[in-house]
Formats: C-alpha cells, structure tokens, sequence
C-alpha cells in the first residue's frame, strides 16, 4: 500500500464526546435517558435517521428527521470546539509522510467546515488532497471514494482506507480497496469485525497493518 485515505469524524478527530453530547441535547425533549460512549455504539448505524428510530422505538414522522438533524449539527458544532485530534494522529501523518509515501482526507462533513478545521490543526500539508461533502448530509461513502480516488489518479489496489464506521469499510470495496477500521468512533467493534478487514483500538496499531 502506498497511499492512505483517512477518514475524519471519529478517526483523526476524536469527536466522539461531541457527537454524543449533541445527540442528548437533541433527545432531551423526548424524555430519553442521556447515552454515553459505549451506550450511543449499540444504537448508532447509518443511515442515522434509522439510529435515530431505534433510539426512539417508532418510525421518524414525517419532517421529523429534518428538523432533527439541524438540531444535531446545531449542537454539535458548538460542542466540537472542545475536541482535539486522536491523541497519535499526528504522530501517524508525520511517520506515513516520512516513509515517503502519499495521504488524503476524505469526509462525510461539510466540505466548507472541514477544510477550516483541518487548518486549524495546522495538518493540511500532510495531505494531497481533502475531500468533505459538498451536497446534503446522509448518504453512503462509496461514490465519493469513487470520485475521491479518480481525481488523485490512484489505483484502488495501491490504496488503504483508515475510518470507524462500517461505511468507510463498504466504500473501501466499492473501489477494491483494503480497509482497516477503527474503534475509537461511532460503531461499536463487534459490527466492525463482521466486514473480515483489520479492527485497531489505534492509529498507530492501524499503520502496523498497512
């Protein structure tokens, strides 16, 4: 392997506090008991409006999920503000840079507030190229792999996909790319395992699988 696309949200950025914080803050209304880490894992899939369902115990009436979402990003984008990178991030850019080979970003966040955030980091120059979402939120990952892959003109077979969800792990096949999966997002590891790639409890244990 000799590029890396990293994921953002529960990989490189440690948002997992942010994200379930919000996530309270958006059900407090509806008088359901406040989740932590690991019970926000046994509920979280993706599409989220489904997370949102279980989370419920009834099907989203309709403009519900709307209404939600904004409430979410709302939260979270207060609440992110407090997060940091995953405490061997960047040890990891610096050591991938360093053996001379390539990396880039590809996110499911907003395209015009990842770029910013990614700055701040001061961790943009690591990476050939940074993708985030440039349309509405929800979706599958694998056409914009696609898309992510093509315009760097890469060969999935050269390519690792580093992420925490079972979405990086399903976009990674679209492209036939190798995955390796990380626990320190959104999905609890028992549902990582089940795609057959790499599971890691750290950046670092991930670039030994690479």
């Amino acid at each position: 392997m000799t590029h890396i696309v990293w994921d953002w949200n529960g990989t490189l950025f440690h948002d997992i506090d942010a994200v379930v914080g919000a996530t309270n803050e958006v059900f407090l209304p509806y008088g359901l008991a406040p989740f932590d880490a690991d019970s926000f894992r046994e509920v979280y899939t993706r599409p989220i409006w489904v997370a949102y369902e279980r989370m419920l115990g009834r099907p989203l009436e309709q403009g519900e999920w709307e209404r939600l979402d904004v409430a979410f990003h709302e939260h979270y984008h207060r609440l992110m503000l407090a997060c940091e990178l995953a405490k061997d991030a960047l040890s990891c850019l610096r050591e991938w840079e360093g053996s001379g080979s390539t990396q880039s970003l590809l996110s499911m966040w907003a395209h015009d507030r990842l770029v910013p955030k990614v700055g701040e980091f001061g961790i943009g120059g690591h990476f050939s190229r940074v993708d985030g979402l440039r349309a509405a939120s929800g979706g599958t990952k694998a056409e914009h792999m696609v898309a992510h892959l093509r315009a760097l003109a890469l060969d999935p077979e050269t390519v690792v996909v580093i992420g925490d969800s079972v979405d990086d792990g399903h976009a990674a096949q679209h492209v036939g790319a190798r995955a390796i999966l990380y626990t320190g997002g959104m999905t609890r590891r028992s549902e990582l395992e089940l795609l057959g790639f790499p599971v890691v409890d750290s950046l670092s244990e991930a670039l030994g699988h690479v």
